[in-house]
């Protein structure tokens, strides 16, 4: 059973990039359910694999990381503000890599969309530490918003509390999903000093004025807008999320500031009390963090008009010297076929589905397409994943028990099939993974050193069978003439 053990042991030392966490327990994984017919397995067969899943992505930060650095293509990551994929090259090399993503409003339960971004990001954030990048990754709480007060004033609660509880229950949701905890998550909230300064800076700047305590930015002030979402500014419709404004020069002209109105919660500032608008936060609190210029900003597709383009030119207008280099965006999420919303009626959260499937099983389907492309979520398609979740953890279970049941051949040479899967497994993953996150590629990859199990755990089940039958006659033939 050595080549079984190895396969094995290939198999969950790259599981960590993919499905699991170190720093976390595996949720609830250790007894079975019964569910109704149409659903699968939530509880995933016991096995001691978190073991190997622990010290394989504990060794991938340290060790094991510079030896997959060496031997791993370069990474490539599709640029949305160059429209094309382009090779990974960090502005400090061998210092920390700063990765930013835009965080939720915490004004109702996570949907599955969240899901999809953030498992795409914890990917990137995984695989460059495999890479033995140091990643300093931001994910920001927008805990003040205009859909916050109005959900708050709809419920009878206060903003602050209502957005703390909906932001405890996504984390309990990233949870779940097994997405590692970023570096720092911080909250608008806490960054008002930063956003009123930034504010005065765009200002000073002469790209943005103030009209009865509110700020707007001027888009005819800035030349370089529409660059990421390649957009004209005659194409550009105003009040993408609030109504449009007559009092601004330009309607595409956006806030910065809003000025306080009776029963919304307010701070004080230059141009009188009011708190921040959408976009300001994410400029501010980068900075702070990363800095005016760094690696990779994050989001979804439907953030490159108008918020990240707003991002580019707040932060310019703020500092010239401001730039990202990478600008990486996931696709939309459809179900049956049709875009997600609440009009439509088919919003599902990320609780209502691992209420009937395990989390994984999730994580699963999310990664079964590319994160840039269209994903379509239906019934069925997740029913798939549960089943491919549930035979990968049965078969590792399997050949765990088998192993450790006879440890007599360990020592054994491989046989050279068994050694050429562990290598083109590693081969075909690193390679897929450094194509722009190909995690379809990488999970297919995976696929063949599970065959091996199965079939040499079968062989072995059939041999041992024989083994019986004949102890079996023996002892009724000698049972016969012996009585």
């Amino acid at each position: 059973m050595a080549a079984a053990a190895a396969a094995r042991r290939a198999a969950t030392g790259l599981f960590p990039l993919l499905l699991n966490s170190p720093s976390r327990a595996r949720p609830r994984h250790r007894e079975s359910l019964t569910l109704p017919a149409l659903l699968r397995p939530r509880r995933l067969p016991p096995h001691s694999a978190r073991s190997f899943f622990c010290s394989a992505a504990l060794s991938s930060s340290t060790t094991s990381n510079g030896a997959a650095a060496e031997r791993a293509p370069d990474l490539h990551l599709y640029n949305t503000k160059l429209r094309k994929r382009e090779p990974f090259r960090p502005r400090a090399p061998g210092g920390e890599v700063g990765m930013y993503v835009c965080g939720v409003t915490p004004y109702d339960d996570s949907h599955i969309g969240h899901a999809r971004a953030y498992v795409a990001f914890d990917v990137l954030f995984r695989y460059l530490r495999y890479l033995d990048y140091k990643v300093r990754y931001v994910r920001n709480f927008t805990d003040i918003d205009d859909k916050i007060i109005a959900r708050a004033n709809q419920l009878g609660e206060d903003p602050f509390s209502l957005s703390k509880r909906y932001s405890d229950d996504f984390l309990s949701d990233m949870a779940n999903l097994q997405c590692l905890p970023p570096s720092v998550e911080p909250r608008v909230s806490d960054h008002i000093d930063q956003i009123v300064n930034m504010i005065k800076q765009i200002i000073d700047n002469g790209c943005a004025y103030v009209v009865n305590g509110d700020v707007y930015f001027s888009v005819d002030n800035f030349p370089e807008y529409g660059k990421l979402s390649g957009r004209k500014l005659d194409d550009n419709r105003a009040g993408e999320r609030v109504a449009v404004d007559e009092r601004k020069k330009n309607p595409a002209d956006f806030a910065l500031w809003k000025a306080a109105k009776d029963g919304e919660p307010w701070w004080d500032s230059p141009w009188g009390p009011g708190r921040p608008g959408w976009h300001i936060e994410c400029s501010a609190m980068s900075a702070q963090y990363l800095g005016n210029s760094f690696d990779i900003h994050g989001g979804g597709e439907d953030l490159i008009f108008p918020h990240h383009e707003n991002e580019i030119a707040q932060s310019r207008a703020a500092c010239c010297d401001s730039s990202i280099n990478y600008w990486v965006h996931n696709g939309f999420v459809n179900v049956n076929g049709q875009k997600m919303s609440k009009s439509l009626g088919n919003f599902i959260t990320i609780r209502k589905v691992i209420e009937l499937y395990h989390p994984l099983a999730l994580r699963m389907f999310l990664l079964g397409t590319h994160y840039r492309a269209p994903i379509n979520y239906t019934v069925e398609q997740l029913n798939v994943a549960s089943d491919r979740l549930y035979y990968t953890y049965q078969t590792l279970r399997d050949c765990e028990v088998s192993t450790q049941q006879d440890q007599s051949n360990s020592g054994d040479s491989l046989p050279y099939t068994t050694t050429q899967c562990i290598e083109k497994l590693h081969r075909e993953f690193e390679t897929s993974m450094s194509d722009d996150l190909h995690t379809t590629v990488a999970l297919a990859a995976i696929s063949e050193p599970l065959k091996v199990m199965n079939d040499l755990l079968h062989t072995r089940k059939v041999q041992s069978m024989i083994n019986l039958w004949r102890e079996r006659s023996r002892k009724n033939v000698w049972n016969r003439f012996l009585p």
